[in-house]
């Protein structure tokens, strides 16, 4: 009897390991080239419509994961939070903050990314210095 506990218990462990990677693997990784190309499309598009600039990222610096929350039985969205030093047209050396969320993208397929530059949120759309990225 014993022996068939310790072996459910080390199945059980095992199931949660797997599906704690599975869950990790269902949000591309911050520096994702389909995430990366997408942000840098998004930033030349909204700083024409809505600041009215014609500004672009001329070059990504260091990215990194700054947060990770993996799904639970409260939260059904895994959530990946990234910052990236970027190289904008003008020159200038910003960062950028942005968060990947799995299962939010057209149709609840893919993700969906929000990012923010410091500096370039007049409207304080992500709070304070993209406060709610970060």
């Amino acid at each position: 009897m014993g022996a068939k506990i310790l072996v459910s218990a080390c199945l059980a462990v095992v199931a949660t390991a797997l599906s704690a990677t599975e869950s990790q693997a269902a949000t591309p990784r911050c520096d994702d080239a389909a995430v990366v190309g997408s942000v840098e499309s998004r930033f030349t598009r909204n700083n024409r419509q809505f600041l009215k600039i014609d500004l672009s990222i001329a070059d990504f610096g260091i990215i990194r994961e700054t947060g990770f929350r993996p799904t639970d039985e409260t939260h059904r969205v895994e959530r990946r939070f990234c910052h990236a030093t970027v190289t904008t047209s003008d020159g200038l050396g910003r960062n950028l903050w942005y968060l990947i969320e799995s299962t939010w993208g057209f149709a609840g397929l893919g993700s969906s990314v929000e990012f923010c530059t410091d500096g370039l949120d007049p409207w304080h759309v992500y709070g304070a210095r993209c406060a709610s990225l970060r």
